[in-house]
């Protein structure tokens, strides 16, 4: 294969990716928190990137509430304990709440929706019940993190001697597990960020602790977004 198949090969894959919305969702994210760490909440340059930034991304998310909602109805895996069945309608039903919640806001913000006050007040509720979704991610993938660890240990016992690195079904496992991790990792700081937003404690999170930690979930997710990684939605 030339040099020129590989780099038009690489550049198709570049193109794939960022002709999903959600791709150019998450980068934009990336750009939104980034600039919030570099500005520190202190208004400039990149203060208005990162207001600008968060505009244009409610408009990627105009009817993205109705994913959350299908899943919320959809049946879950048979075998699934109740209470993490629970947790996960619970997120569903948050999640979708804050991304219609959401809209009022972009209308709002774009000068359709008049009343100030109430979009604020609807602006809060949307980032509480993200806040909750965040939650409930987390204590899902804790769930399903202990779930997959104790099959794990039982194929290993059923091995017994035998490399268990090379058994296909353990592998499949490991990877599951590595991708679960990396979920609950992002969704346990997208609560900071969360907190963040909602300035419930100023004086520990600050702007650019926020910005840093929202910068580190929008990078996670651009990487979940890749053809081999895991798919993941995060406001």
């Amino acid at each position: 294969m030339s040099t020129l198949d590989v780099a038009r090969r690489e550049l198709g894959l570049v193109v794939l990716y960022l002709n999903k919305a959600e791709a150019r969702d998450k980068i934009c994210r990336t750009i939104q928190y980034g600039s919030k760490f570099v500005s520190k909440g202190e208004a400039g340059t990149a203060q208005n990137v990162e207001k600008s930034t968060a505009l244009a991304r409610k408009v990627f998310r105009l009817f993205k509430f109705v994913n959350d909602l299908h899943a919320l109805i959809s049946p879950t895996a048979p075998g699934t304990p109740l209470p993490i069945v629970l947790l996960g309608k619970s997120k569903n039903a948050l999640l979708s709440t804050f991304l219609f919640l959401d809209q009022i806001v972009w209308l709002h913000r774009s000068g359709i929706y008049k009343n100030k006050e109430k979009a604020e007040i609807i602006g809060r509720i949307s980032l509480y019940c993200w806040m909750g979704s965040s939650i409930c991610s987390t204590l899902v993938e804790l769930g399903e993190l202990g779930r997959l660890s104790k099959s794990m240990k039982k194929l290993s016992k059923e091995l017994k001697g035998a490399d268990k690195h090379k058994n296909e079904q353990y592998r499949a496992k490991l990877a599951t597990s590595n991708e679960r991790t990396l979920a609950l990792i992002k969704a346990a700081m997208d609560v900071v960020v969360a907190v963040g937003l909602l300035q419930l404690a100023p004086k520990k999170i600050t702007p650019r602790v926020t910005g840093a930690f929202g910068f580190t979930t929008s990078l996670i997710s651009c990487y979940q977004l890749l053809p081999s990684a895991p798919k993941s939605k995060t406001p």
